[in-house]
Parts: C-alpha cells; structure tokens; sequence
C-alpha cells in the first residue's frame, strides 16, 4: 500500500503537480483581541485551567502571575529579587518552573501561591520552556533544544533546530501543541513550527500585522514573544513584549 500511494504522488508530481513544501507557510486569521498589560515584558506564557500564567523580564521589574484572559487583571504575582531577569515557565504537576536570562539560576514555586520551594542551576543562557507530559523542553537562544527530566531537572538530550538544512538561532518562547513544538523566532513576527523528533522545522507562521500600529508606543512597545494553547477548547493565544493585547488567533495555510 505504501508503495502504491508513493508511486501515485510520483505520478502526480511529473504531471504537473508540486511535491509538499518542506516548510509550510501561514498566515492568520484574529479570533478574538484580549486586553493585555501593556507593561509586561512577556517571556513566558501558558494557559491552564482557565487561566493564563505569564513571566515577565527586565531586572527588577521580573514577576510570575497569574491572569484573567478575559480582562487582562493580574489575579496573583510572584516578584523575582531585582537581581535576576526572568525568562520563561511551564507547569509541571502542581508547580510552576521559571528560567531567568544569564543567572544561570531557575525558580521552582508551587501553582496554588507562587511560594518558592526551591532553586536550581543550568549552564548556559534560559530563555523558554514547554513539555509534552514526559519532559521538560527548553531554548537557551542556540539552534539547540534541551530535553530535561522535569523532577530532577537535569539534561537527558537535546536536538537541532534547523530550517531547509540550516540551524535555526533565536529560538524563544515554546508552547507543545498536538505533537509539535511551536516557536517564536526572535526579533522577527514568525512562529516556527517544530519536529520534536528531529528538530526540522516544518511549518512557519507569519504574523505581521498582528498589532496595528496604533498600539505600538515608541520606546516601548516591543516584539512578539508568548504562545499558549487551550487544550481543551483548541485554542491558540500570541501576544509580545509590552503589548496592550493578546489575540487568540487561527492559522491559515498559505
């Protein structure tokens, strides 16, 4: 059977037909726009439970929080010591871990209040994690991913990022959506979509546009950065860096 539906894709193809692009592209359609704090430096973002969770950067203006989507309205709100500038989060049972930038240093807090219940070390730059049940995914702003085992948090593999054969830098914020692992691409308004298995990036969003220019503030408004997916209603959230919104959208094959 196999061979038959390769030798009918061949036969398409020398008719006149183009083989499956490498790379699919996107673009977007906006389902619904969602006040955001416009003075939150995004780093990491997850939903959960009804509620989104959110990191946010800057020595000493770095926070975890939890979110009402629906207003925008900080609920809960962790500050990080001045010290650190925080970068990405993800849950893991009943606790939420954090990466800050250069430290070299993470957080681990329980869900139900932000208490701190321990610390602990990394080599390298933490810019963002997701999971996919079984580990813990995270970017350090290389081509490269990492894979940790999300109790000891220790490294047990890491895979290449890498777009038509080349390596893929600035990886950032992740968000594991239905087998894939969803990226933004820093200083740019893509999100790539990424095999898990072999680090080949198979689909690529464009979400130019997402923010009118009559939300940008000068000096302050700054890129797009944060991706969280409602499991359960099949919902896909993007905001950026200080953005006044954050929009669930619907992605569009180009």
């Amino acid at each position: 059977m196999r061979i038959l539906i390769l030798a009918i894709a061949l036969a398409t193809w020398s008719c006149g037909g183009s083989p499956p692009p490498e790379v699919q592209e996107y673009g977007y359609e906006v389902v619904h726009a969602y006040p955001h704090d416009a003075g939150a430096f995004t780093e990491g973002l997850f939903y959960l439970d009804g509620y989104l969770y959110e990191s946010t950067g800057m020595e000493r203006q770095s926070s975890v929080r939890k979110v009402r989507l629906e207003t925008g309205e900080v609920l809960q709100k962790h500050d990080l010591p001045e010290q650190y500038f925080g970068e990405g989060i993800v849950a893991w049972k009943d606790r939420v871990i954090q990466l800050t930038y250069k430290s070299q240093v993470g957080f681990v807090y329980d869900l139900g209040g932000f208490q701190v219940q321990r610390q602990f070390e990394y080599p390298g730059e933490g810019w963002a994690m997701t999971q996919d049940d079984k580990r813990i995914i995270m970017s350090d702003g290389t081509p490269e991913l990492r894979f940790w085992d999300p109790e000891s948090l220790q490294e047990k593999g890491r895979v290449t990022v890498t777009e038509f054969g080349q390596p893929l830098k600035n990886v950032n914020e992740l968000e594991y959506i239905k087998g894939e692992i969803y990226a933004n691409v820093w200083l740019t308004n893509r999100i790539v979509r990424i095999d898990p298995a072999t680090g080949k990036v198979t689909g690529s969003v464009d979400l130019t546009g997402l923010l009118k220019a009559g939300d940008f503030v000068e000096g302050q408004t700054d890129v797009l950065n944060g991706i969280a997916y409602d499991a359960k209603g099949d919902r896909l959230f993007v905001t950026g860096k200080r953005w006044p919104k954050l929009f669930e959208i619907r992605l569009v094959k180009k």
